[in-house]
């Protein structure tokens, strides 16, 4: 928090897949990143796996390899990248996009 001074963090909800260890690590993780952003005084909104493939894809069943895609495309980015990296990308955009929706929902009620 100290090193990058987010003015919010955003997560993905923990999907629960047929890897019990995995799921438990994941939750672990969140935890810390949820605490340490509550800690330093920073919003932190929650987004499902679904949501967030529905933002950038256009659907919430998307395949990662095409959520990776999009951010890609979206970003201009020509790199490759793993599936974590677009993963953790993509729920920063869903936030973005997301965000100055319901801004401007707020504004408009």
């Amino acid at each position: 928090m100290s090193d990058y001074g987010p003015d919010e963090v955003a997560v993905e909800q923990v999907f629960m897949a047929s890897n019990a260890a995995s799921a438990l690590k994941l939750g672990q993780a969140r935890g810390a990143a949820i605490s340490a952003a509550v800690v330093a005084g920073r919003p932190v909104f929650e987004y499902s796996p679904r949501a967030v493939k529905q933002a950038l894809v256009g659907t919430g069943g998307a395949e990662k390899e095409q959520v990776r895609h999009m951010i890609r495309v979206l970003l201009g980015l020509r790199r490759k990248m793993g599936l974590d990296e677009s993963d953790a990308l993509a729920v920063a955009l869903c936030h973005a996009h997301t965000s100055v929706t319901v801004a401007r929902l707020r504004g408009s009620a």
